[in-house]
């Protein structure tokens, strides 16, 4: 019977990607090798669930490197009683918080980034420890919250509603702008502090109380980021739950997708999983930010700098080992510059691969994918591109040593419309197509479902209006001469088509988080109608 229920429990855990350990081993927490983990104040079992006070009931977890394969802590994720706990106060909380005014709300912000500085180096080494990412990249990732924060603490002073002319004389015309209660925020492995920030940042200025359920396999990230945030709060007496987290599985995304209390639900995953979010979130009339896949492409013209190219090829191609929304899949080359790009592109990824490591090394440059799913699904896409004609020009391989390490590879041969290039795959795989025309690489860029990141290098200034005009690429985010990753936090970030059509970050999508209101004022004694009805 004991068999029987351990095999259970281990099955449940492998669809979750989350393996068992025996709490009789040692944990990383428990390495002074890894003391940041007692700075960020994780112990062995941390709870998952945080609405003023730190209490789970749920499932117990652990959390393990993806470059060594080694446990480093566990977490209790939160039941369906500690979600809806959650929300309840949250809601408390938000009848509070939405009094402040805003510039004051922004305050509280500033110091929430100012304690993410403060802790950027452990809360960083630990994105690289959990997720994957090379240190620079997870130091980086909380640079993000902490520039989100300082932008929406400028925002608090700048909301702008509007006066608009009125046809009625002594007539008023306004636009109001409110917040909408409680914020459902649900991110992913691969961003797993930075996409929160972009939301919760936002959110909290515009006077709302966000509620966060982050990926389980990145569940000590979330406890650790809201640890921070908390106690910002704490030593302000604003009440704890406007920020709270509730870990868990796919229940606990499910119970918030279907609530009718969270006005809006912001999902950040596949656009198979985004897709049901959507509906579901649509069925009770509930908003939606949806910020799904992307299938993205590099067009190179002729006449490109190709040091340049190179350069952004690396990066944008085998960054965060291709698990980034916005890697390039795709790479379109001029037929006059194919030849010579592909040679200086192997030659890269030769010099990547000396570099290949442990990402808490700061010498590292590429590290692991996240799980062990993701090397099996980056061999079933080579093995289905290889069947359809593809040629490796690079990698193909994994790599034989601990953790989930694989070589970046470089397809060619293929068809821009086999369906293994129109499907995104969240691996270090690029494949390249050759063009005669800018107009030719445009269609191929276009031919896909999902409409996030796009890039075109060029020195042509008619190839460049061309590709940000109407007629040129039909992504969110179009970029000339840099490559496909790496957004800036002042403009808005988000993708069309199948990718969901959700902004978020900077420009006006705080206008997300929050309800528009058309306000007139009569401030006569006489009654007069819109369009000069008169009703006696």
């Amino acid at each position: 019977m004991l068999a029987v229920n351990v095999a259970n429990v281990a099955s449940k855990c492998a669809r979750y990607q989350v393996r068992l350990y025996s709490m009789a081993g040692k944990f990383l927490v428990e390495n002074e090798n890894y003391s940041f983990l007692k700075e960020l104040g994780l112990q062995k079992v941390n709870p998952g669930v945080y609405d003023g006070q730190w209490n789970a009931n749920g499932e117990v977890i652990t959390t393990y490197s993806p470059a060594t394969g080694e446990p480093i802590a566990s977490v209790q994720q939160g039941s369906l009683d500690d979600y809806n706990r959650c929300v309840n106060s949250a809601q408390q909380a938000w009848q509070q918080w939405v009094q402040v005014p805003a510039p004051k709300r922004g305050e509280i912000v500033r110091q929430i980034g100012n304690a993410l500085r403060d802790k950027l180096q452990p809360l960083g080494k630990l994105v690289s420890l959990e997720m994957g990412k090379i240190l620079s990249e997870g130091i980086g990732e909380v640079q993000e919250y902490v520039d989100i924060c300082d932008y929406a603490t400028g925002l608090s002073r700048m909301f702008n509603g509007q006066i608009l002319p009125s046809e009625r004389p002594n007539h008023v015309l306004l636009e109001n702008w409110n917040p909408l209660g409680v914020i459902g925020v649900i991110s992913a492995f691969n961003f797993p502090v930075a996409v929160y920030g972009w939301n919760s940042a936002i959110a909290m200025v515009c006077g709302n109380a966000v509620l966060w359920k982050g990926a389980e396999s990145t569940s000590l990230l979330s406890v650790a980021t809201t640890k921070i945030v908390a106690e910002v709060l704490k030593n302000n007496n604003i009440p704890g739950a406007i920020c709270s987290l509730c870990t868990g599985d796919k229940n606990i995304g499910e119970a918030m997708t279907a609530d009718r209390r969270i006005p809006l639900v912001s999902f950040t995953g596949s656009t198979e999983v985004g897709r049901k979010v959507g509906v579901k979130v649509q069925e009770r009339f509930g908003k939606v930010l949806l910020e799904l896949g992307g299938n993205n492409a590099i067009i190179v013209n002729e006449d490109a700098d190709l040091d340049m190219v190179s350069q952004s090829l690396v990066f944008s191609c085998c960054g965060t080992a291709g698990q980034r929304c916005t890697t390039t899949r795709r790479l379109i080359l001029h037929a006059k510059v194919y030849d010579k790009i592909i040679q200086k592109f192997v030659k890269s990824y030769e010099n990547v691969l000396t570099r290949m490591g442990d990402p808490l090394d700061s010498k590292t440059l590429y590290g692991p994918l996240h799980n062990q799913a993701a090397v099996e699904n980056y061999k079933k896409t080579i093995d289905e591109a290889v069947k359809a004609g593809g040629k490796i020009e690079f990698g193909g391989k994994i790599i034989d040593r601990p953790g989930y390490f694989v070589e970046p590879t470089i397809i060619s041969g293929l068809k821009p419309d086999d369906s293994v290039v129109l499907r995104e795959t969240f691996a270090p795989i690029v494949y390249i197509f050759k063009v005669n025309s800018l107009e030719e690489g445009i269609k191929i860029n276009n031919n896909v479902d999902q409409g996030l990141s796009s890039s075109l290098f060029t020195k042509d200034i008619s190839s460049l209006f061309k590709w940000i005009g109407p007629s040129g690429s039909d992504c969110g985010i179009v970029n000339v001469n840099i490559p496909t990753s790496g957004a800036e936090i002042g403009g808005a970030f988000g993708g069309e088509k199948h990718t969901g059509g959700g902004r978020e970050s900077g420009s006006d999508s705080w206008k997300q988080y929050m309800r528009r209101s058309t306000i007139t004022i009569n401030n006569s004694s006489i009654l007069t109608l819109a369009q000069g009805i008169s009703f006696e």
